[in-house]
């Protein structure tokens, strides 16, 4: 599957202006953490007409969903390593023909233009226009698993969860998600679906195949619902607030899961340490007339003695079960980042168990697919919090599918779970006292 927009064909873009966003944009995604969405605001790419823009961000997705097998292909091809923006251009080009289904000449002629745009790159426009070509005439692999993730988080993948499993978090790589939409009435899920043309998962969320501008959808602009993955929607239902109750959302941007407590009638109090991202959610909450109270702090150092009944803490972490719709951070992520930020996390969840109420609950939850962020955290955890003890979490509970289920009663959440995919979790349920 593509992400280009169904009323835009391979052939309505074939111009450079496109292509040279494009370019912008995929060294912007390779370059590091948020790398794609700073680069979507890219003036070059805001100068284009919107067709050409949605058609450049759809090549660039499409190239990093199969970065890995182009890299494969052009590895095979390429004795030497061009400079950078040469491996690029080769990159979008092979996207092109093999993903997106670009007619090849167009796809050739435009990928040797772009290098003779950079007057110091010109020499390299007889090995693109041939190694382009030398692909065309013997084209390669495209679909095989194990090509589809970085080796390290391949390897990663195959010793936490077997050989099979491991095949199935990668082959969900190259899938283009459909949208998931929590709704702030649960109630009102199948009058909203038959407007959003969506079907209703395990749960309560929607999902929908619509494409185009969020704020045309039904009912967007009166707050009856907002983007949220069926994953992500899960750890705050566990939580099981009621009417009145406190809670505690730690970590809070971009406010989903802020959204679910409030809701369900709980009195929120949302924390983020950064205010820009603290502001989307405030927006978030003034579009649905929810009520929260949002603190720009720490977490881990907040300066507030209050407990609470329910507490929430969705981790920072590797986000490397978000590649669905981030393919990005399969390719800017590092083995050393899971260290660096499981000792972040174990900061946070001594914080959260800290300010949970005796007799309350506490939701640990990252959208990572590696052990020591989710298994290794909660086990250490418990083992230096007695006053913590696990409650677990059964199938079906808040949209949590069985094969989710560990035997201790926490989830493990693969995106081969539900039938179209979900993002990657980990999700544990405590009681204090």
């Amino acid at each position: 599957m593509t992400d280009i927009p169904p009323t835009l064909t391979p052939n309505d873009a074939v111009g450079l202006p496109a292509r040279a966003a494009a370019l912008d944009l995929l060294i912007a995604a390779l370059g590091g953490r948020a790398g794609m969405d700073e680069g979507l605001s890219h003036p070059a790419l805001a100068a284009l007409p919107a067709r050409d823009r949605a058609f450049a961000r759809a090549l660039v997705m499409a190239t990093l969903r199969y970065l890995g097998p182009i890299d494969s292909a052009l590895q095979a091809k390429v004795k030497k390593a061009p400079p950078d923006k040469v491996v690029q251009i080769l990159r979008l080009g092979v996207a092109q023909v093999f993903v997106l289904k670009t007619p090849p000449h167009a796809a050739v002629t435009t990928s040797v233009d772009l290098v003779a745009q950079d007057k110091g790159l010109a020499m390299f426009k007889g090995l693109v226009n041939a190694v382009l070509r030398g692909l065309i005439r013997e084209p390669p692999e495209m679909d095989d698993p194990e090509l589809m993730a970085p080796s390290w988080l391949y390897a990663r993948w195959r010793a936490a969860f077997g050989a099979e499993a491991a095949r199935g978090i990668a082959a969900a790589i190259a899938q283009e998600p459909a949208t998931d939409l929590s709704l702030k009435d649960a109630a009102r899920a199948a009058g909203l679906a038959t407007a959003l043309e969506a079907t209703v998962l395990p749960g309560g969320s929607l999902r929908t195949t619509k494409r185009g501008d969020l704020a045309t959808w039904p009912e967007f602009a009166e707050g009856a619902w907002w983007v949220q993955d069926a994953a992500a929607a899960i750890p705050a239902r566990l939580l099981d607030v009621r009417a009145g109750q406190t809670a505690l959302d730690m970590c809070a941007a971009p406010g989903g899961k802020t959204l679910q407590l409030a809701a369900a009638g709980a009195q929120v109090t949302a924390v983020d340490r950064a205010p820009a991202r603290l502001k989307r959610v405030a927006e978030n909450l003034a579009r649905t007339g929810l009520t929260a109270e949002t603190v720009t702090s720490d977490a881990a150092i907040w300066n507030d003695r209050r407990t609470f009944d329910a507490v929430l803490l969705d981790a920072p972490c590797s986000a490397t079960g978000t590649f669905r719709r981030h393919p990005d951070v399969l390719w800017a992520a590092k083995p050393s980042d899971v260290a660096g930020l499981a000792a972040v996390q174990s900061k946070l969840l001594d914080a959260a168990a800290r300010r949970t109420k005796a007799g309350g609950r506490l939701v640990y939850c990252v959208c990572s697919l590696e052990p020591e962020e989710g298994e290794g955290q909660v086990a250490a955890f418990l083992g230096r919090t007695p006053e913590m003890s696990l409650d677990p979490i059964g199938a079906g509970e808040g949209g949590t599918p069985k094969a989710s289920v560990r035997p201790d009663g926490t989830l493990r959440i693969l995106p081969q779970h539900m039938d179209g995919g979900m993002d990657g979790f980990y999700v544990a349920r405590f009681r204090k006292g």
